[in-house]
Parts: C-alpha cells; sequence; structure tokens
C-alpha cells in the first residue's frame, strides 16, 4: 500500500531567474526525495523588477516533508500558510528532540499563537529556543537561536517546519551598485583591485558613521607578508573593532615585535638568521611568563605589533587555538566550545566582516555571522570564498590578490 503522501505549498520572491535560486529549490526538493509542481510563476518585465514563484512540494511522509521545507528555506523560500510553531523540551543538555528545526543564518521570525517573533542572533545550524519571562506575558516571549552544545534538559524547543519564515537580505538599494558592485559579484582576481579597495574602504566609513563594529579574521600571512604595520595604522585608526584570529597570527606578531622575525625569517631582509626557528617558542614563553598579552603590553615588555595596538586601543581580540599550535599563548582559547561562545560573544553591533588570509577562521565566523552582516574575504586562494559560500554564507563576496598589498592600500585609503 502506497503511503500517504503529505505536500505544502511554498512561495519565493526576488531575482529567481538570474540568481538561479528558483532552480537551486526544485534541484533540492528532487535530491531530498520530493516532488514539485509549479502552480504560479510571475517573470518580472524589467531587469530589477522581482518574480514570484509559487510551488507545491509533495514528499511521502510529513517528516520528509520537513526537512525538504527546512531545506528550501536557506533559499528564502517559506510556506504559503505556516501554521504555527511546535516547541518540545530538550530530553537532556546537549541534546534537541529528533524533529527540531534546524536554523539557517537568515533573519527568522518564529510565529507561537498568533503573534510572529523575530529570532534573535539569527546562525545556521542551530536550533530555536523559546524563552518565557516569570510572568508569561506575551511581550516577556523571546526565540533565539542555540547550539546544541548549550541546550539545556526541558529547554522549549521549535520543532518541524511549520511557524516558522526567513527573510532574504534586502539587495542593495539602485545605484549603490557604483559604490559597492562587487558584492554582487562573483570571486575573481580580474576587477580593478584599486576601486576594490576604495569600496571596502567607502563601507566602513559607512558603517563607523552608523556606529557599528567592524570585525576582522586575520591568519598568519599579516604578519609573513609584511603588512602587520599597515594593520597596526588601521587599528590606530578606528576601523578594527574586534579581532578572530588563532595562535599562529598572535604567536607570529608578537615573534616580529620582539625579534624582528616571522618564523623565524628576517622581514626586513626576506632571509632567515640564526636560531630564527626558536623564536616563535620563544616569543610564547616571553608571553606566558608576563601572564597575558595585555600584561605584557602594560609591563613593557611587548611594544609594537598588532596585539600591541589592539590592547592599547582597548579593543576586544578572541584567539581560538587548533591541535597544531605550540604554546600556546596564555589568551588562546584551547577548548574549542568555549571559543565559539566567545566569538558568538563579540558579534553585537558587527555591521561589517573582513576575512583576511585563513580559511579555516574564515569559515568558523562565517558559520556564526547573520546573513544580514555584509562579509568581504581577501585571499591570494580563491577557494576560500568558494568554501565559504559552500557551507552557507552566501552573503561572502571575495577579492583574490595578496594579502600585503591590499593591507596597505586599504591603510593609505583609511589611515
Amino acid at each position: 500500500m502506497r503511503p500517504v503522501s503529505s505536500s505544502a505549498t511554498v512561495e519565493l520572491t526576488g531575482h529567481l531567474m538570474d540568481t538561479g535560486i528558483l532552480a537551486r529549490v526544485l534541484d533540492d526538493v528532487l535530491e531530498y526525495g520530493g516532488d514539485y509542481r509549479i502552480d504560479s510563476l510571475d517573470l518580472g518585465r524589467q531587469h530589477e523588477d522581482e518574480s514570484r514563484a509559487v510551488v507545491r512540494i509533495s514528499a511521502d511522509d510529513a517528516d520528509l516533508l520537513d526537512r525538504i521545507l527546512m531545506r528550501v528555506q536557506i533559499h528564502g523560500a517559506n510556506a504559503v500558510d505556516p501554521g504555527t510553531a511546535t516547541t518540545r523540551p530538550a530530553p537532556a543538555d546537549g541534546v534537541f528532540p529528533d524533529d527540531f528545526y534546524s536554523t539557517t543564518n537568515l533573519d527568522t521570525l518564529v510565529r507561537l499563537d498568533r503573534d510572529w517573533l523575530r529570532v534573535r542572533n539569527p546562525e545556521m545550524d542551530c536550533g530555536l529556543v523559546v524563552e518565557r519571562g516569570d510572568d508569561g506575558a506575551a511581550g516577556s516571549v523571546i526565540v533565539r537561536t542555540l547550539p546544541v552544545s548549550d541546550v539545556r534538559a526541558g529547554q522549549a524547543v521549535v520543532c518541524g517546519a511549520a511557524g516558522v519564515r526567513v527573510e532574504l537580505p534586502a539587495p542593495p538599494p539602485r545605484g549603490d551598485e557604483e559604490t559597492f558592485g562587487f558584492m554582487s559579484s562573483a570571486v575573481s582576481s580580474e576587477k580593478p583591485q584599486a576601486l576594490l579597495v576604495r569600496q571596502i574602504a567607502e563601507r566602513m566609513r559607512e558603517v563607523k558613521a552608523a556606529g557599528q563594529r567592524v570585525l576582522w579574521v586575520g591568519g598568519p600571512a599579516v604578519v609573513h607578508t609584511g603588512a602587520a604595520p599597515a594593520m597596526v595604522r588601521l587599528v590606530r585608526a578606528g576601523y578594527v573593532d574586534v579581532l578572530f584570529a588563532g595562535n599562529a597570527l598572535a604567536t607570529h606578531d608578537i615573534e616580529s615585535a620582539l625579534y624582528g622575525t616571522s618564523l623565524g625569517v628576517d622581514l626586513a631582509k626576506g632571509s632567515g638568521v640564526p636560531h630564527g626557528h626558536e623564536h616563535h617558542i620563544r616569543a610564547i614563553n616571553t608571553i606566558r611568563r608576563a601572564g597575558s598579552i595585555a600584561a605584557a603590553v602594560e609591563s613593557g615588555v611587548l611594544t609594537g605589533g598588532v596585539m600591541h595596538a589592539m590592547v592599547q586601543a582597548g579593543k576586544p581580540f578572541v584567539l581560538v587555538g587548533s591541535v597544531r599550535d605550540d604554546g600556546p599563548l596564555p589568551d588562546v582559547y584551547t577548548d574549542v566550545i568555549d571559543g565559539q561562545r566567545a566569538m558568538r560573544g563579540e558579534l553585537h553591533d558587527v555591521g561589517f566582516a573582513i576575512m583576511v588570509a585563513t580559511m579555516l577562521h574564515s569559515i568558523a565566523t562565517g558559520n556564526i555571522l547573520p546573513a544580514s552582516v555584509p562579509l568581504v574575504c581577501v585571499d591570494i586562494n580563491p577557494a576560500t570564498v568558494t568554501k565559504l559560500a559552500d557551507r552557507g554564507s552566501a552573503q561572502a563576496m571575495g577579492i583574490v590578490t595578496d594579502i600585503g598589498l591590499f593591507l596597505e592600500h586599504l591603510a593609505r585609503e583609511l589611515a
């Protein structure tokens, strides 16, 4: 006997054809084992006009349909009749109910009873937790994303796709393409670099003028390429509000400040120095003796470099380590879950993110950023930006160039 088919109707609006969104939705439905019927498709007549599609999705059972509906929501496809959300208690610490709603990084709303509530801190690959105040009043109810590691037994977790809708980021205003045009194009090395740097600088000025923060994610190539002095100028000019990095960037920056080398190579001459291979571990030991990077700055042990500038400017940094690390520095989070929490804690008021010369930290940060935050990745390797987009950071746009030249040019624009 054939299983009873379940179905739901979803709606998509936007530039469905030129962006390929509609094709991706239909591909995902088939890939997940469902079927579809396009009930209506209204195409915009002008290039700037939006299109609208209504698609009926069917699956062999309700559970599979829910999985498909959650999947296509990453493209902005919402149920025409969303219903209201269902919540179930988490069965144990660190465990969601089996049918929990798996989040996207898009702005998300949840309908409880008749009210739509905007989800706080949108983040991909998390769950949605409903929290009610002691009085139970509607105004005291909040919905927020929560990683599975942080959920506690009994918390109310949104389950299934009912009562949830997402919003795609608004497209840039007409005419804004001239000031930040590369944000709507693919990664490429064949673009006028000077123009792109000016566009990034202008966006940073706008973000600062709006009272928001600029987040930087950096790798050790910032130091290896000799770009640390340019980065210091950007910190002092107020365009680095928070820095995410690993043990390596901070270690080699401090090695450079103490010994003039990076991985034992003299940055002024480009050649190795006697016993230079020891410098990075001696730099780590010096900071460990001082107790922390800030303590080394305050005591006069550390007198230059990016980390020195961050401490002097009173700007926060989050260093999260890996199994490859030497030392590590005393400021480095060696528990990656604690490191994730520290990174999430510094995302407030971030209006722009720029990632330079680091693949793994870029992907990690992209995973916790809302899609509404513009994200630019600068790397000599175009695969870094491609991997970011493949993992769900669809807002990631990239510049393929040498990081040393890029930072020097950006510092001239801003500092």
